[in-house]
């Protein structure tokens, strides 16, 4: 029998309309291999979600980018539901979607990772946290949604009036130099990509706008750089529990690599990050999302 996949996207995070995409890209994927394929668009509506999931799919295709997709929400459903589905499990996606519990585990798993702090906005007000300059992000959010740098002659205020992700900031030390990628893919490092753009930093427009950013892949490091690259992300990974696809950020100052984050749904398009790496790697678009398929679970 042809086995049913339900891909998931859309939702209502600030990166709804990126994972839209993604998730049309893996339906059109997975119908070509052979799998019957329903596509929902999830709404701020349970009840209408666990309708459209019966009669009970085979499979969760889990293409939903930002909060409530990738932060454990859905993944908590979905096991109460016991569908399997891509990607990492409730816990893993919990953890990486919270930057400051999973830096804490990073550091103590020995991976570098910039100074931060946590504060509220009323602290920042009264003065800078850290040297400058430092970066302002939201502890909760994807894509570089909400990410600021605060320069020597930076406005600290103007971000704060400008400010919706509640009453917290994380502030972490900006890390100068060359913005690296890797994909992971069960325990397998697949490339290192390295991002170039004239944006300043990968922010959400580099990522996603059309011309925001170049690829270089394979990323022209020495090779030690590059294997440790690939061993700290697999590391990073493991860490943390993910499962399925998952993609490591890091900034190299020329002399040592620091993780930003590990992101546990990253875009699946046909031209971004993770399906890049793996066409370098020998591996189609189609073959990665019917890995992914073929590989999900959840927590039991």
């Amino acid at each position: 029998m042809t086995k049913h996949v339900a891909v998931l996207m859309g939702g209502w995070s600030a990166e709804r309309e990126v994972s839209l995409v993604s998730g049309a890209a893996c339906a059109t994927a997975l119908r070509e291999a052979g799998y019957r394929v329903t596509a929902i668009d999830v709404q701020r509506d349970v009840g209408a979600l666990l309708t459209r999931l019966f009669p009970r799919p085979d499979v969760v295709f889990n293409a939903l980018h930002g909060r409530f997709g990738e932060d454990g929400c859905i993944q908590g459903l979905l096991n109460i539901l016991d569908i399997p589905y891509t990607h990492s499990g409730l816990l893993a996606s919990a953890l990486a979607m919270d930057k400051p519990a999973a830096k804490r585990l990073f550091w103590a798993a020995d991976i570098p990772v910039a100074e931060d702090a946590v504060v509220t906005l009323e602290e920042l007000k009264e003065g800078d946290p850290l040297e400058r300059p430092y970066v302002v992000k939201p502890p909760n959010e994807g894509s570089s949604v909400g990410v600021f740098i605060i320069r020597e002659q930076g406005d600290i205020n103007t971000v704060i009036e400008r400010w919706p992700f509640g009453a917290e900031a994380m502030v972490e030390r900006f890390i100068p130099g060359r913005e690296l990628t890797v994909a992971v893919m069960g325990d397998r490092a697949l490339a290192v990509t390295e991002i170039t753009t004239e944006h300043g930093f990968y922010d959400y427009d580099a990522k996603y706008a059309a011309g925001g950013s170049r690829h270089l892949l394979p990323a022209p490091l020495d090779a030690e750089v590059y294997d440790e690259a690939l061993r700290l992300s697999a590391r990073a990974c493991a860490v943390l529990g993910c499962r399925g696809v998952a993609r490591a950020d890091f900034r190299y100052d020329g002399d040592t690599l620091f993780l930003l984050e590990v992101n546990t749904q990253p875009g699946m398009t046909p031209t971004s990050l993770v399906p890049e790496q793996a066409a370098h790697t020998g591996i189609s678009f189609a073959e990665l999302c019917t890995w992914m398929v073929e590989s999900a679970e959840c927590d039991r």
